[in-house]
């Protein structure tokens, strides 16, 4: 059975009541809900953490390799200045989607840079939580089609 791992960043504990006018009133735990079912309807394997600290991020993602068949990430702030994220992800070589609940492209400068894209096979970003049903099922249609 096809298994994908989604990881969230720092402060994504946070949704729901973390800024709701950039990220929405949607909690992690609800996020985590969309998640089960869209991997319920797919017929495919779900493990979703959460972590503030970049390491045990890192120690995820070691530990997807020969687990997990995709990843979906929402690294928050880490994408932007985390280098050990982006060779982590490169070192498993485990397909990796980045995703964004805000449309970082539209904010602030330094938002624009991303560690993360330089490893991923695709970005999503701009849907609120509707993008992590997206990137589950961009994630399914990639692994069904690459050898």
């Amino acid at each position: 059975m096809t298994s994908i791992l989604i990881l969230n960043g720092p402060n994504l504990n946070l949704l729901g009541s973390r800024q709701p006018e950039v990220y929405g009133v949607t909690t992690l735990a609800e996020v985590e809900s969309l998640c089960r079912a869209t991997a319920g309807e797919l017929g495919v394997a779900l493990e979703f953490e959460q972590s503030n600290h970049e390491g045990v991020l890192i120690d995820l993602i070691h530990g997807a390799k020969g687990v997990h068949d995709g990843i979906v990430l929402n690294a928050g702030a880490y994408t932007h200045s985390s280098i050990a994220l982006m060779d982590a992800i490169a070192s498993v070589e485990i397909p990796t989607i980045e995703l964004h609940l805000s449309n970082v492209h539209a904010r602030e400068p330094f938002r624009h840079r991303s560690y993360i894209s330089k490893v991923a096979i695709g970005l999503i970003c701009g849907f609120g939580p509707a993008g992590y049903p997206l990137a589950i099922r961009a994630m399914v249609e990639k692994l069904e089609v690459s050898p």
